[in-house]
């Protein structure tokens, strides 16, 4: 029997103009680019954005081993590579449409100029051209638009690499537009790639040099690696699968105390603290998703909550696993397979567990000297109606007080019962939500002389009244909160005694 069929292409116009839908933005779109320069072998990258109204542009150079006439017709033809198909383990491709729908969504006109072996080539999608000639035809221009030759300037005398040029900026320069909202976007871009790029841009097996305009892009490392304060990595859990064996390490950050202002705001990425939570995918280094808990979590999904923001997990997987992960053609998106939720939600608990941990104790969970514990102004019980928070009465300040009341004690007790029933949770759990920081506590931003004058009543009590030794009270304090964060200053106390 036969089979009858028909064939039915899809009008190039129409089809085009569909996937600029895809939902890239700048940044997004660029990254893209970028990804094609390094699977290239480009070691050098240049982005430039020239502003020039409706007439501006950008441009992304690279080093890498260029195309001749025939590689770059099928670059640019739209699902040239079978997704399916086996490449090779350091492509950051998968479904060859990335340079053609990533850079469209953007402009309407996309030029690709190629040099190898001292050979240029150059063709171009023209959405307008394509348009006009009404054909529904896949047409491809040959060379630069008439008035934009002088954009493959930075091609003449290299022996190979690639220059991809976006005009007719229709989603970037729209009406009202700005050089200010241009400088805007360069920023953008830049947190962007500094973020994404990261483990290329630095190390000392360097393998790529990004620049934005000229300026060196810096990376921005997540996990804030080597700096002093932070309180917790665990060390790389792997994972087997058919796919290839997956890499797992979690990080927990310094909380703001141990900060400076600088690297606070540094640290916080192009999203900030809260948002930025959660697991990092990476890809061959390239990072494809930056926070976010995967839709994991038990008994049901966890969002991204002020008191986890401190929690990173870094997770490595394979180019041969995109299918298992179902990552999109922006690189974007990427969810676990189930065979690996269990596992990852394990790694996820331990690891917003501690970072709560950092996050309540304010950075500071244990003494300063020896392993005893720091003595807490404020405890948690646990009751079956929910949480309480309660006064210690043996806090050395709280016991001091108590110990001299007299007659006064029931007033005592009965002014700490009042603070303990008053205690603002709903407006201190407003303000951190709405502020994205937590109130100030612990002598924050207090001058020096206002740590000193507290310890030093605490301190003198525990002699006068305690009988102890100078050292004995110092100890005491350390492990006193909060002052176990001032060791330097509760070192001189007694000094003039």
């Amino acid at each position: 029997m036969t089979v009858r069929t028909r064939k039915a292409p899809p009008r190039a116009t129409a089809m085009l103009e569909s996937l600029r839908g895809l939902g890239y933005s700048p940044q997004t779109a660029i990254a893209d680019i970028v990804d094609n320069s390094i699977s290239a072998g480009g070691q050098n990258v240049h982005v430039d954005f020239k502003w020039n109204g409706t007439g501006s542009f950008v441009s992304i150079l690279d080093d890498g081993r260029g195309m001749s006439d025939a590689e770059l017709e099928g670059a640019m033809r739209l699902g040239e590579r079978n997704p399916l198909a086996g490449r090779h383990v350091q492509d950051l491709g998968r479904f060859g449409m990335g340079l053609k729908t990533a850079s469209l969504s953007q402009c309407r006109r996309l030029t690709v100029a190629s040099v190898q072996d001292g050979i240029t080539s150059c063709l171009r999608w023209d959405l307008d051209e394509l348009a006009a000639t009404n054909s529904g035809e896949w047409l491809l221009f040959e060379d630069p638009a008439p008035g934009s030759e002088h954009l493959l300037a930075p091609l003449e005398g290299i022996e190979h690499g690639t220059l991809v040029i976006w005009e007719i900026l229709d989603r970037v320069v729209t009406p009202q537009y700005t050089v200010d909202d241009f400088n805007d976007l360069i920023d953008r871009v830049e947190s962007h790639m500094a973020m994404v790029f990261h483990r290329l841009l630095h190390g000392p097996n360097q393998r790529l040099r990004l620049y934005l305009n000229g300026r060196p892009v810096t990376p921005w490392d997540p996990f804030m690696s080597g700096h002093p304060a932070k309180p917790w990595t665990s060390p790389v859990a792997r994972h087997s699968t058919d796919s290839g064996t997956i890499q797992v390490q979690c990080h927990v950050l310094p909380h703001r105390d141990r900060l400076s202002n600088a690297e606070f705001e540094a640290n916080a990425g192009p999203a900030g603290w809260t948002a930025q939570q959660g697991f990092y995918i990476y890809r061959n280094e390239r990072l494809l998703v930056a926070g976010g808990w995967l839709g994991l979590g038990s008994p049901r999904s966890w969002n991204r909550e002020e008191v986890y923001r401190l929690a990173r997990i870094r997770v490595d997987i394979p180019n041969t696993a995109d299918a298992d992960w179902k990552l999109d053609v922006r690189k974007s998106i990427a969810r676990p397979p189930v065979s690996l939720r269990t596992w990852l939600t394990s790694l996820a608990e331990n690891t917003r567990e501690r970072a709560r941990r950092v996050f309540a104790y304010r950075g500071s969970p244990a003494a300063v000297t020896g392993r005893q514990p720091v003595e807490q102004a404020w405890k948690v019980e646990r009751l079956k109606s929910g949480l309480r928070y309660r006064i210690d009465p043996s806090h050395p300040s709280v016991a001091a007080v108590l110990a001299s009341a007299g007659t006064s004690t029931p007033l005592v007790k009965a002014m700490l019962r009042v603070i303990e029933e008053t205690v603002p949770v709903q407006r201190i759990w407003l303000d951190t939500a709405e502020n994205h920081e937590t109130p100030q506590t612990g002598f924050e931003g207090e001058p020096t002389t206002a740590v000193i004058e507290v310890a030093s009543v605490l301190f003198n009590d525990l002699i006068e009244r305690r009988q102890m030794s100078i050292e004995e009270a110092r100890t005491s304090i350390l492990r006193t909160e909060p002052f176990q964060k001032y060791p330097a200053l509760v070192a001189r106390l007694g000094k003039d005694q």
